[in-house]
C-alpha cells in the first residue's frame, strides 16, 4: 500500500552532509489504541493529550555512504544500542518508498529520554516522533520548497510506520489518530490536531506520572498489539472505543469533568482488560499501581477534586487533573502517594505544545 501523495516528486540530487537535532514529546492516550492491521492501520480511533516535560532528543547525523550500502547506528544516552537495530532497520525499510534517498546516507542517531525508557510512558511515541522529524529535515535539504504544514503531515506519517501512536507526537494540545466519522479530517495515516471546541479547563492539564516501576516492560507493545487479532473481545472493544470519541466530543467542548473522569479511567480499564484476556494473557498493572488507583478513589470521593487516573502499557499511574487544583493535588501526592512509588519518583507533567527544532 503506497500513498502517492508522500512519495518525493522533486528531489535535488547533490549529496549532503550535516547534523540536525529535534526533540518529540510523549503523548497519552485517554481513549486508547490497542490492535491494528498492516501497515500500521488502527483498529479504533484514539485521542491524547501531548505531554511537556516527557520527550525524547534526538541529533541524526547523516553522511554520503562509505560502502556499497547504507548503514546507521543508534545510540541511547551516549551508549552503542545493537539491540535497536533491529527495529529501527524494519522502519527504515518501512519509509523506503517515502524517503528514496536514505539508501545513499550512513546515519548515526542518538537518542535521550527525559523520562525512563520502556515503562509505558510511550518512548517509542516520542523516539520515533523525533527521529522522523530529524529524516524530514534531510528531504526538506533536498526539496526545500517544501512547506512547514506538509513537513509536519509527512513526519506523523512516517512517525507511525515506527510506532503507531507516535503519530499522535507531532502536534500540541489534544492529538487524534484514526479514521471517525465525527471529527473532520481524521485519518488513518496519521494524527491530527483536534479541530472541535475545547472548554477553557482544558489548557494547561496537569498530568503527574507516578513511578511504579522502571525498567522494561514485562510484554512488548508490538506482541501486546497482536493479541488482539483473535481476540475474543476485540470487536467490542473497537466499538467501545469509537463510541467513546462521540461521547468526548461533548464532555470536552463544555468542560463536563465528571463525564471526563468516568470515560478516562473506563478507557484505561478497558485497555488492561483487553491484556489480563487475551490468549496468552498478562497483566502488567502491580499491587502499588492498584493501591494509587485506589487512593485516587478515595481522593476524589472525599475532596470532590476532579482528579482521574489513566495507564499506559505499564505499570506507572497518570494522575490527571485541572490546572486549578495543582496545588492540592501536589499536596496529595507528596503526602498519600509516593510511597508507593519507586525510589518515590514522579515526573510533573502537563499538557504541551509538540515537538520543536534544537
Amino acid at each position: 500500500m503506497i500513498h502517492h501523495q508522500f512519495v518525493p516528486q522533486k528531489l535535488s540530487d547533490k549529496k549532503i552532509k550535516g547534523t540536525t537535532t529535534w526533540e518529540a514529546p510523549s503523548n497519552i492516550a485517554l481513549v486508547k489504541y490497542w490492535g491494528k492491521k498492516e501497515p500500521q492501520i488502527p483498529m479504533n480511533t484514539s485521542l491524547s493529550f501531548t505531554l511537556s516535560q516527557s520527550r525524547t532528543i534526538t541529533t541524526l547525523s547523516y553522511i554520503p555512504k562509505k560502502g556499497e550500502v547504507a548503514d546507521f547506528e543508534v545510540w541511547l544516552d551516549n551508549e552503542l544500542k545493537e539491540d535497536f537495530k533491529p527495529k529501527i532497520k524494519k522502519f527504515l525499510s518501512r519509509v523506503d518508498d517515502y524517503l528514496p534517498f536514505l539508501g545513499d546516507y550512513d546515519l548515526k542517531i542518538e537518542t535521550t529520554n527525559t523520562f525512563p525508557h520502556s515503562s509505558g510512558i510511550a518512548s517509542s511515541a516520542s523516539g520515533m516522533a523525533a527521529l522522523s522529524l530529524c529524516l524530514m529535515q534531510m528531504e526538506l535539504e533536498l526539496n526545500p520548497e517544501m512547506d512547514d504544514a506538509f513537513f509536519r503531515h509527512k513526519a506523523s506519517f512516517l512517525a507511525r510506520l515506527g510506532s503507531g501512536s507516535a503519530c499522535r507526537s507531532l502536534d500540541g494540545g489534544i492529538v487524534v489518530w484514526g479514521e471517525h466519522p465525527s471529527i473532520p479530517g481524521s485519518s488513518d495515516l496519521c494524527g491530527v490536531g483536534y479541530p472541535l471546541e475545547i472548554d477553557d479547563v482544558f489548557n494547561g492539564y496537569k498530568d503527574a506520572i507516578l513511578i511504579v516501576e522502571e525498567g522494561q516492560k514485562q510484554v512488548s507493545s508490538t506482541l501486546g498489539h497482536s493479541l488482539m487479532d483473535n481476540h475474543p473481545f476485540a470487536e467490542q472493544r473497537f466499538s467501545q472505543a469509537n463510541a467513546n470519541i462521540d461521547q468526548l466530543i461533548p464532555i470536552l467542548e463544555i468542560g463536563d469533568l465528571e463525564a471526563f473522569v468516568n470515560l478516562v479511567e473506563s478507557e484505561a480499564l478497558s485497555l488492561h482488560a483487553m491484556m489480563m484476556t487475551s490468549d496468552p494473557n498478562y497483566l502488567l498493572m502491580k499491587p502499588n499501581t492498584l493501591a494509587i488507583i485506589n487512593k485516587i478513589w478515595e481522593f476524589r470521593r472525599l475532596s470532590g477534586i476532579m482528579i482521574c487516573f489513566t495507564l499506559d502499557a505499564g505499570a506507572n499511574v497518570h494522575l490527571l487533573y485541572p490546572a486549578s487544583y495543582a496545588k492540592h493535588v501536589t499536596s496529595f501526592i507528596e503526602r498519600e502517594l509516593l510511597k508507593y512509588c519507586q525510589n518515590k519518583k514522579f515526573i510533573q507533567d502537563e499538557v504541551g505544545i509538540g515537538p520543536r527544532q534544537l
